[in-house]
């Protein structure tokens, strides 16, 4: 199974996109979309839409996952935080992937073992499950790797979106 990951935020959204049989995990491509907090907001949800259609359009992926919601001490960051959800989980509908939804503590669960494990120690992980040979160098790429492996190793955990199955996507 391909899996991408999304680590959404305005003005970084990481991803990164994996192949897994749920035991084993290989990365296929990380990295982030970058938009300028100078740009208007509007302008900046559109990169972003348009980055991840690139992706999967390019890496044809069975699945995508996010992270769920979660409470944020600054009102207009949660605001601006669901905005940029709602834009990554529009552009997974239109794909018609499957897609699930994890919160913070699951992903870091699943990945590390402990829910309240630090950054470095995700990073760590990730790079170690996925047998890569150099650290992973972008925090946001690193989260979303380790969304998609969340994903890989819990299996599904919402309904296939609206859309083309993934055997209509024409990957070969």
């Amino acid at each position: 199974m391909r899996v991408l990951g999304i680590d959404c935020g305005s003005e970084r959204t990481g991803y990164g996109v994996i192949d897994s049989n749920g035991v084993d995990h290989r990365m296929v491509v990380c990295g982030v979309i970058r938009t300028d907090p100078r740009t208007p907001f509007e302008q900046r949800l559109l990169e972003i839409a348009a980055g991840l259609r690139q992706l999967i359009r390019q890496h044809l992926p069975d699945a995508a996952a996010v992270e769920g919601v979660f409470h944020a001490v600054n009102a207009k960051t949660a605001l601006k935080l669901a905005h940029v959800r709602g834009v990554a989980l529009l552009a997974v509908a239109e794909a018609g992937l499957e897609v699930g939804e994890y919160s913070p503590l699951e992903v870091k669960v699943s990945v590390v073992g402990y829910g309240r494990a630090e950054k470095q120690q995700v990073q760590m992980m990730v790079r170690m499950l996925l047998h890569a040979s150099e650290a992973i160098e972008s925090e946001d790429a690193s989260d979303a790797l380790a969304v998609a492996i969340c994903h890989a190793t819990r299996g599904p955990r919402s309904v296939p979106a609206a859309g083309l199955a993934p055997a209509d996507r024409g990957r070969s």
